[in-house]
């Protein structure tokens, strides 16, 4: 079955460092979500991707993988692996580095790869931190990393991510504007059905994780009915 990844207008992101009941679960995968990502930024391995990955396989949603590193790759089971470059670090393995790792490491299923432009700019959140991104950035500099990404590298997705804090919807506008070919991604802090829709004047896809943990399924499914 072909799915189309560039349709998709609602992505629930679940870490596999965090739990939740079998009971939340399916409160996820029937809550109108177009697709699940699993992804975390700490203490995520294989082990506990694949038992994440196990309590969600049997639902027949679109699942995708989002590595924090090699280690954390996993292909069976999964539809895509979607993988980060993160263009605004300061430490160069982000951007290529551990991707030539990971290669060295396995044979790739290059066909489920799709490569993620990611732009981190929340220095407060762990994927700020680890990454060492560079997030005291004007909007017309957010934009200028989405068009090198888009007209330049050619990355299928440029993903604003602000990582458990709400973003400036002027940022997600400017890169809007800049982009011609790449799907826009937004990640970071929605936590309700208006964040969702104002987000989703200008991104392609919204992804929504911390509100399953701390809001709970019924925030989740708001954010759905406010995109779809």
């Amino acid at each position: 079955m072909h799915i189309n990844w560039k349709s998709w207008s609602h992505v629930t992101k679940l870490d596999p460092d965090k739990h939740l009941t079998p009971e939340k679960i399916t409160g996820v995968v029937t809550s109108g979500t177009d697709a699940l990502m699993l992804s975390g930024t700490l203490n995520v391995t294989r082990e506990n991707m694949q038992e994440l990955l196990r309590q969600v396989a049997r639902y027949g949603l679109p699942l995708v993988v989002e590595p924090a590193g090699p280690e954390a790759v996993i292909v069976e089971g999964i539809d895509f692996l979607f993988v980060p470059s993160v263009l605004n670090s300061q430490d160069v393995r982000w951007i290529v580095g551990k991707h030539q790792q990971w290669v060295l490491q396995q044979e790739i299923a290059w066909d489920r790869v799709v490569p993620e432009a990611y732009i981190v700019l929340n220095p407060d959140s762990s994927v700020g931190k680890v990454t060492r991104s560079t997030c005291s950035l004007t909007p017309a500099e957010v934009a200028a990393y989405a068009l090198v990404a888009d007209h330049y590298y050619r990355f299928p997705i440029v993903y604003i991510e602000y990582s458990g804090k709400y973003g400036d919807p002027g940022v997600l506008k400017a890169v809007s504007e800049s982009l011609d070919a790449s799907i826009l991604y937004y990640g970071g802090g929605i936590n309700s059905a208006e964040r969702a829709a104002e987000m989703a004047r200008y991104a392609d896809t919204i992804v929504v994780g911390n509100a399953v943990y701390d809001q709970g399924i019924d925030v989740l499914k708001a954010t759905v009915t406010a995109v779809q």
